[in-house]
């Protein structure tokens, strides 16, 4: 039996191992990251990237690559519900292209939005990108077909069995750490003894995936990201001949009935996936088991409403990268790993919540179409007024599921033993984005008065901002004797950056403020173990 050893070994090539991966070599730790397939997934999973994964993207030099198979820019993210595919709108939410998004972001400068527009884009094509990311990266050993069989942990390590998917070779591997990102069933989680709490089943689902230029019959309502109906959602995969339908239907459903009777007429298409799934809302009860960590589908899964499922995971790889690097490279200590969990669970069980309130708000407005079906033939000449009426009451009713900011890049961590936290910031907001500085939350994206993004000027490691002029003390002693690798950025007082509210502010590796304030602490040493996780007199653990 072949063997190896690496720093990190990683089960599952989704896109969230592969960020992981990224993420690790970010900071120059090495990894192992196996597959159990032999190529990249042919399977529609997810169909948008949101802002903040973007903005994490944009950190690991990767974002343009990923841009250049998305849809293009220019074009918008209008979401429609309608009568059917061939009938009538009944209320369209307009929303900005990533390229107007980008313009108005820099324009209104309010501190409000993210620093990377959204990107509409299939896994089919964004895994590729990332599978290309990682086997040019000397930092990543990469095995498509093989498969992660069993772990066995110590105390100074992990040694893990896989086996070959084509030949059944077996190989281990020896690592400090292990990471489950293998998805749903995954094994890991089941050999760490890991129970998963929430609704297994909480309905039934059909997909439809297929190919069609047919715009007589797609095109009724011009260019759209999401059509919706009393019967699922029409997802424009690429904003040119590849579609997805989404709905919730009985495992017998006829791809082609339902799809014609979504569009309401006959369409010419090519059939390319049609199965019944099952979505679950359930959390995994801890993100670790000693040497052993779940990302991704591995620790929580969502139904779709809202795309918090992979945008949720890269969040999760981000902040468990930065701090098993941390460890690998001795300025971290075990706390910043226990953190892990108690970071990001939260944010799984927030983004949980959320997805089922989205999907309650789409149960009621298909009730309110049938209801008016019922009294009405909603497409026939004289029924204006009860599509109107019904248009109404849909705008009313709101698009959270797309309007959500707080969820997805306004969130904050609470808990934590690594954030420097006082507990005075206001209440959390699900549809609203801070604009200045909360501790445990992203720094806000401004642009300089010179046209730099503000989160561009940060560093690798931990940064410590300083804008104006403020006497710093001893942090680069205090730093220096930690072994943590720090940069002080020093910015001009400017107004854009008054609503910051803060004069000095401390930003971790993934963005995220760990400490704030306008005067320096009395004793920089003693903060600065908090936020690496570390006791009191813990010594810097010796780097090769």
């Amino acid at each position: 039996m072949n063997s190896a050893s690496t720093q990190i070994f990683i089960a599952g090539a989704g896109p969230v191992g592969m960020t992981l991966a990224l993420e690790l070599a970010h900071h120059g730790v090495r990894s192992v990251i196996v597959e159990r397939n032999a190529t990249t997934t042919r399977h529609p999973k997810m169909d948008l990237t949101n802002g903040r994964s973007m903005e994490l993207f944009r950190r690991l030099g990767v974002v343009e690559d990923l841009r250049a198979v998305g849809v293009p820019p220019s074009e918008a993210l209008d979401v429609i519900w309608a009568t059917k595919g061939t009938g009538h709108v009944l209320h369209r939410f307009a929303y900005p292209s990533p390229d107007e998004y980008r313009q108005r972001a820099r324009t209104n400068n309010d501190g409000t939005a993210t620093l990377e527009p959204p990107m509409r884009v299939s896994q089919v094509v964004l895994e590729p990108v990332l599978k290309a990311q990682i086997e040019a990266n000397p930092l990543i050993d990469v095995r498509y077909g093989w498969a992660f069989e069993s772990f066995d942990q110590d105390g100074d390590g992990v040694t893990v069995t896989i086996a070959s998917s084509a030949t059944g070779e077996k190989a281990t591997v020896r690592s400090d750490y292990l990471v489950g990102c293998d998805g749903g069933g995954s094994r890991v989680r089941q050999q760490a003894s890991i129970a998963l709490e929430g609704q297994h089943a909480v309905a039934e689902a059909y997909m439809v995936h297929f190919r069609s230029t047919d715009q007589e019959v797609l095109g009724k309502f011009g260019a759209f990201y999401h059509l919706q109906t009393g019967l699922g959602t029409i997802v424009a995969q690429n904003g040119k001949d590849i579609w997805t339908l989404q709905s919730l239907a009985p495992p017998d459903t006829d791809p082609h009935d339902i799809l014609t009777r979504f569009m309401g007429a006959e369409l010419d298409y090519e059939l390319l996936v049609a199965n019944p799934w099952t979505p679950h809302v359930v959390l995994a009860e801890t993100y670790r088991n000693g040497r052993v960590f779940l990302a991704g589908d591995a620790a929580h899964q969502v139904i779709p409403t809202g795309g918090y499922g992979m945008n949720t995971g890269i969040g999760d790889a981000i902040d468990l990268g930065w701090k098993l690097a941390a460890v690998e490279n001795g300025w971290g200590g075990d706390a910043l790993l226990d953190s892990y969990d108690v970071e990001r669970r939260q944010i799984g069980e927030q983004n949980r919540a959320a997805a089922m309130r989205h999907l309650e708000l789409r149960l009621t407005i298909t009730e309110c179409i049938e209801q008016a079906e019922a009294a009405h033939d909603l497409d026939a000449p004289g029924s204006a007024e009860a599509r109107e009426a019904l248009g109404a009451r849909i705008a009313a009713l709101g698009n959270a599921e797309n309007e959500s900011w707080g969820i997805e890049y306004g969130f904050r961590y609470t808990g934590s033993s690594v954030i420097a936290d006082e507990g005075s910031a206001p209440p959390f907001d699900p549809l609203a984005c801070p604009s200045f500085a909360v501790v445990g939350g992203r720094l806000p994206s401004y642009y300089l008065s010179d046209g730099r993004p503000l989160l561009d000027c940060l560093g690798r490691e931990m940064t410590l901002l300083s804008i104006g002029n403020h006497d710093l003390g001893d942090l680069e002693g205090a730093a220096g004797e930690l072994s943590i690798p720090l940069q002080i950025v020093r910015l001009a007082n400017e107004a854009i950056l008054e609503r910051l509210g803060a004069g000095l502010i401390l930003v971790r590796p993934d963005q995220h403020i760990a400490w704030c304030g306008d005067d320096a602490p009395a004793d920089w040493s003693g903060l600065l173990r908090q936020l690496s996780g570390r006791p009191l007199h813990q010594r810097t653990k010796e780097v090769a």
